[in-house]
């Protein structure tokens, strides 16, 4: 009862906005209601199912509200997952970060980020194994037919999940300058080699692309070889910072974020030591734009161990003391909240599918992880960058105009496109 008692404080202050009731242990309901009319207008309700985690709420929220919901010790109540999370994001941010414990939790993650970011080759191969090396054909469940695991891009709004990821990687393709064939390409972290085949089938470009994890290295290779672009397209378990070669042109897409930022100088040392003299980079990944922080300790400990979402004014020094050109820079703001969306919605629908294959707490872990990053791109400030990068000022042509004619050309029609599968 004390620690009900402390919880039933904290949610006094906490909620400004919108309606929250609470279904305690022993039965009896509480409902808090905000008077002040901001962004979440909306209601929620949750039952709280036992003692233990009323005591967990109070002391570590951020880890506490996810593990209780994947037990089942925490169930919404006449709403969705999306609308209790939803509720409660909105009404942290409106505190400036939630409660005071909330608070003091998040600066301790930026003092010792460092230590939980250290990611040597061998630890980076592990945390890549954790997410990545699951049961293939679970992202095809949610996935679209290309089974690109990164933020799409939509350039209408209304693009379904597979137009959406057709046109990231003619945006992308764009940004390479692919204005000629047999260019040498480095994909960095090129996940199950979708657009590494791409850039092979639609540009000539002869494509080298590495990962860390077993499960996409074999799947890329099969694709390869069904697509008879095995002699174009190449695959190898390999680190980056292990590479040696140049190439015309490198991107990665969504693998930054598995560099840690202890490292950035690391990998932008990769990046101009394999990049030849007027080649082109392509970095996209997700950051956030209201200065560094910490990962959530929920999404650390069970989704991306070592992972870590960065400020722009954490990347860009890297990028300079390397010595290379930020060419261009590009923020994708809401284009990943509408990727989780499209993702979250084919999840649900194949949920009874999904949990034949793992389990009812895993489908509960990663309900939890699809709702929650769609709400750090809506209400959290996170966002994603693009940023072009070159060893000579003069790699690029002097206006971006390039990028817009690149995909209005003919065959950037998006039903020209067809993904393929293995």
């Amino acid at each position: 009862m004390p620690m009900q008692r402390v919880l039933d404080s904290l949610l006094r202050r906490l909620i400004t906005e919108g309606r929250l009731m609470v279904r305690w242990p022993d039965g009896h309901a509480t409902t808090y209601e905000g008077s002040a009319k901001g962004s979440a207008s909306g209601s929620a309700g949750v039952a709280i199912k036992d003692a233990a985690t009323v005591r967990r709420l109070v002391f570590n929220p951020s880890l506490a509200l996810g593990e209780a919901y994947m037990a089942g010790a925490l169930v919404p109540l006449d709403c969705s997952l999306y609308d209790l999370l939803d509720l409660l994001v909105a009404n942290a941010a409106a505190a400036g970060g939630g409660t005071r414990i909330m608070r003091v939790r998040a600066r301790l993650g930026r003092v010792i980020r460092r230590l939980a970011q250290h990611n040597p080759a061998s630890r980076a191969r592990r945390n890549a194994a954790h997410h990545y090396d699951l049961n293939g054909r679970l992202y095809s469940l949610f996935l679209d037919r290309d089974r690109q695991y990164s933020c799409a891009y939509f350039p209408r709004g209304d693009e379904t999940i597979d137009e959406a990821q057709i046109a990231k990687k003619r945006h992308i393709a764009a940004k390479l300058l692919l204005d000629r064939p047999d260019l040498s390409v480095l994909d960095i972290g090129c996940g199950w080699g979708g657009l590494a085949l791409t850039l092979a089938r639609d540009h000539g470009a002869r494509v080298l692309g590495i990962t860390l994890s077993s499960e996409q290295l074999a799947e890329a290779r099969a694709r390869a070889s069904a697509a008879g672009l095995a002699d174009r397209v190449r695959f190898e378990l390999l680190d980056y910072r292990a590479l040696d070669q140049r190439f015309d042109r490198i991107v990665s897409v969504g693998m930054f974020e598995h560099v840690g930022i202890g490292h950035y100088g690391a990998f932008f040392a990769a990046l101009k030591r394999c990049l030849t003299p007027d080649g082109v980079a392509l970095l996209h990944a997700i950051g956030r734009s209201d200065g560094p922080g910490a990962t959530n300790r929920w999404i650390a400990k069970y989704i991306f161990p070592g992972g870590y979402s960065p400020a722009l004014s954490e990347v860009l020094p890297a990028v300079e003391r390397a010595g290379l050109w930020a060419t261009d820079i590009e923020i994708l703001r809401l284009h990943y909240a509408e990727t989780l969306a499209r993702w979250r919605r084919r999840f649900l629908a194949n949920r009874d599918t999904i949990a034949s294959i793992t389990d009812e707490r895993f489908c509960r872990m990663w309900e939890f992880y699809l709702v929650g990053s769609e709400l750090a791109f809506r209400r959290e400030g996170h966002m994603v960058f693009q940023i072009q990068l070159a060893r000579s000022q003069s790699a690029v042509p002097l206006t971006r105009d390039y990028i817009t004619a690149a995909e209005r050309a003919p065959s950037a029609d998006l039903s020209q496109d067809k993904p393929m599968m293995a």
